[in-house]
C-alpha cells in the first residue's frame, strides 16, 4: 500500500481529504498532523469521519511526516514552503496552499506578501499538457478553487481565439471557502438569508493566479476583473465568466470548443442545452459543470461552471493530482457523482 499523510489535517480540505482516502483502494492512511488541535482525536474535530475517529492529531514537523511516500500539504498560505523544505526529496508533495502557485515574484509580495517561496508545477490536470507534467513531478501546486472554476470556463474559449483576453468574472462561494477559523463576518446571523461581495476592486488574492492560467492558455497577456461573493451555503463554487466576442461568434461555436475541449474529461461536464450547472449537482464531487451562452446585446461569450470549493477547487483535486503523481488511475478515491438533495 502507498503511504500518504496530511499536515493541516483539522481543516475543511484535510477533513475532506480524508472522506476521500478513506474510499481509495490503494492507499493508507500515515500521521494526520495540525496546529492548534494537535493531541486531540480526530473524531473531535471531525466526528463525520468514523473510519479515523480514534486516530490522533500529531504536532506538524517533518519528522512525523516523512515516512510518507506522499504528504498533502494543507495548511494556510504561507505556512507550506518551510515545511516542504524540510522534507526529504523522496517525498512527492501537493501543496494545497498557494506558496507555489505564481511564477511571478512580484504577484506574491503584491497579493501575499512576504518572499516568494519558487513555482512548482501547477495541478489543474484538464488543462493542455498539464496532465503530463503532473505525472512527473515530485512537487505540484494545487490550485485555488475560483481559479479551478474560471480557467476551465474560459481557457478553452480563450485559446481557440473566441473572445478577447479581458476577462470579467463574478462568483459565489460557500463560507468554507474561508477556511475554518471563526471570524464575525462567518457568523451563521451574518451569513444565512444573505449574499455579501468582498475584496472587490482586484484586491482579492486569486486574481494574479486566474490571469496566470488564463495567459498561459492563450500564449499572450490576459486581464481578469473579479468579484468575489459570499453565498449562504457550507460548499460550491458558481462562477459567471464573460469576455468580449472576437468577431462574429455563435453559441454553437462556444459550445463547440468546449465539448471538444472535455470530450475526454472524466470530472468537466458540458451540460445539455438549456440546462444550467447548480452548486447542489456537484457537491461532494470532483465533477465541473459547464454551460455557455452568447450575449448578442453585450457582444460578450459568458460561460457558468460549479464546482465543490472542498472538492475539485480543494482536496480532490489534489487526491487527482496525486493519483497521477503516484502512476494510478486518476479517479481512485473519487466520485463524478455529486451528492443531492
Amino acid at each position: 500500500m502507498i503511504r500518504v499523510s496530511i499536515a493541516g489535517a483539522s481543516g475543511y480540505a484535510g477533513g475532506e481529504l480524508l472522506r476521500l482516502l478513506a474510499s481509495h483502494p490503494q492507499v493508507s492512511v500515515g500521521a494526520l498532523a495540525a496546529g492548534g488541535r494537535a493531541g486531540e482525536p480526530l473524531g473531535a474535530v471531525h466526528p463525520n469521519l468514523a473510519m479515523f475517529a480514534d486516530r490522533m492529531l500529531v504536532e506538524t514537523s517533518a519528522d512525523a511526516l516523512a515516512d510518507a511516500d506522499l504528504v498533502f500539504l494543507a495548511l494556510p498560505h504561507g505556512e507550506s514552503a518551510a515545511l516542504a523544505g524540510q522534507l526529504p526529496e523522496s517525498v512527492r508533495i501537493v501543496d494545497l496552499g498557494a506558496d507555489f502557485r505564481l511564477a511571478d515574484p512580484g504577484a506574491w509580495s503584491t497579493y501575499y506578501g512576504g518572499g516568494h517561496a519558487g513555482t512548482w508545477t501547477y495541478g489543474l490536470p484538464e488543462l493542455p499538457g498539464a496532465r503530463e507534467a503532473i505525472r512527473s513531478a515530485t512537487r505540484v501546486a494545487n490550485p485555488g478553487c475560483y481559479p479551478t472554476s474560471v480557467a476551465l470556463a474560459m481557457a478553452p474559449v480563450l485559446a481557440a481565439g473566441l473572445v478577447e483576453p479581458d476577462v470579467v468574472v463574478v462568483a459565489a462561494s460557500g463560507t468554507s471557502g474561508a477556511g475554518r477559523k471563526p471570524t464575525d463576518a462567518l457568523l451563521a446571523t451574518q451569513v444565512m438569508g444573505s449574499m455579501s461581495a468582498y475584496k472587490v476592486g482586484g484586491s482579492h488574492q486569486h486574481t494574479p493566479e486566474m490571469e496566470q492560467t488564463l495567459s498561459s492558455a492563450v500564449g499572450a497577456p490576459v486581464t481578469v476583473s473579479f468579484t468575489p461573493m459570499l453565498a449562504p451555503m457550507p460548499r460550491g463554487i458558481l462562477a459567471t465568466v464573460s469576455a468580449p466576442v472576437r468577431g462574429s461568434v455563435s453559441r454553437a461555436q462556444v459550445r463547440e470548443v468546449l465539448v471538444g475541449a472535455y470530450a475526454d474529461e472524466p470530472f468537466v461536464h458540458v451540460l445539455p442545452e438549456g440546462q444550467w450547472p447548480q452548486t447542489s449537482s456537484v457537491g461532494g464531487s470532483n465533477a465541473v459543470h459547464v454551460q455557455c451562452a452568447v450575449d448578442e446585446h453585450a457582444g460578450r461569450v459568458v460561460v457558468v461552471s460549479a464546482i465543490d470549493n472542498v472538492g475539485k477547487g480543494a482536496a480532490g483535486q489534489a487526491l487527482q493530482n496525486a493519483n497521477l503523481m503516484l502512476s494510478l488511475d486518476e479517479g481512485l478515491g473519487l466520485s463524478v457523482n455529486g451528492v443531492a438533495p
